[in-house]
């Protein structure tokens, strides 16, 4: 992926992230569901560290993006994940 294009899924994904954890206050059903999504990556990562947990989300992202997937709906798998990524992240930084 060209570094321009890269830096672009960075930013589209930190919006995904920021605009979901933003939703969960209000959304009891996205906050279950990332829920979940946190548990099956904590699996993943027993010891979620913020540079794990980037890499895997890098590469989720353009994984996504190159089988055609874009972030329409806030009830889909894939943004669910995002969000829970990106949730553990920010749990990990007010750790």
């Amino acid at each position: 992926m060209s570094g321009d294009l890269s830096e672009e899924l960075g930013l589209l994904v930190r919006d995904i992230g920021d605009a979901g954890v933003a939703e969960m206050a209000t959304t009891p059903g996205l906050a279950a569901a990332v829920d979940q999504h946190v548990a099956a990556l904590r699996d993943l990562f027993p010891e979620p560290g913020t540079e794990a947990l980037m890499g895997y989300l890098h590469g989720f992202a353009e994984e996504a993006f190159q089988r055609g997937w874009w972030p329409d709906s806030t009830r889909d798998w894939e943004f669910v994940r995002i969000v829970a990524v990106c949730w553990m992240m920010r749990q990990g930084a007010a750790q």
